[in-house]
């Protein structure tokens, strides 16, 4: 495998991806730069909607594809935003990344109003595609878990990293370097854990 094309065009996403899978040594090319539009994301569970993105790419492109579906899963909310992280705070129209995520936020700290359980885990499952129809997709998850704060903190990151306090470390995930975050994020752990089963299958 030379070229992998990620099933994403969030640059935050596309910037953890590519720096945990660099050494080996593969093209990470995004979905966008191949002219490929964003997959339907209908399904109720993440692992459905990671399955989906990465067939719509791959099948587009001929490329194997990886997708990633990843969202903060809130105790005293009964598991939301959940699978509608991303959307949480939908508006008509495309808003940029930064107006989404600040959105988003806002409308969790509403949520939260006078809420005592503010623990919360970020999910995120990752699926790999060696093409459209594989009947056997490398499929790899994390969960990171923390507590949701009462107002941001931090400038790094992306999506509720500003609100996302990781006890055991008195920080945010905006507040780590992002060599840091790749360590112990949900993404970063999910990723360690497919790149291990990649470099099985190029030794194998």
């Amino acid at each position: 495998m030379n070229k992998l094309v990620i099933a994403s065009n969030n640059p935050g996403k596309l910037r953890e991806i590519k720096a945990i899978l660099a050494p080996l040594a593969i093209e990470v090319v995004p979905q966008g730069a191949l002219g490929v539009s964003a997959a339907e994301e209908p399904y109720g569970t993440f692992i459905e909607n990671a399955l989906t993105k990465a067939r719509h790419a791959s099948r587009v492109t001929g490329l194997p594809a990886l997708a990633d579906d990843s969202g903060v899963c809130v105790h005293a909310l009964g598991g939301e935003p959940g699978v509608h992280s991303a959307r949480y705070a939908q508006t008509a129209g495309a808003a940029p990344r930064d107006d989404q995520d600040r959105r988003n936020n806002e409308k969790l700290l509403r949520a939260l109003e006078g809420a005592v359980d503010r623990r919360a885990h970020y999910y995120c499952v990752i699926v790999l595609l060696r093409r459209a129809d594989d009947p056997q997709p490398l499929i790899a998850e994390a969960e990171w878990h923390g507590e949701i704060l009462k107002a941001p903190r931090g400038q790094g990151g992306f999506g509720y990293d500003p609100l996302f306090l990781i006890p055991e470390l008195g920080r945010t995930g905006a507040e780590l370097l992002p060599a840091e975050k790749n360590r112990v994020s949900h993404r970063g752990r999910a990723l360690a854990v497919l790149l291990a089963k990649l470099r099985t299958l190029q030794t194998a």
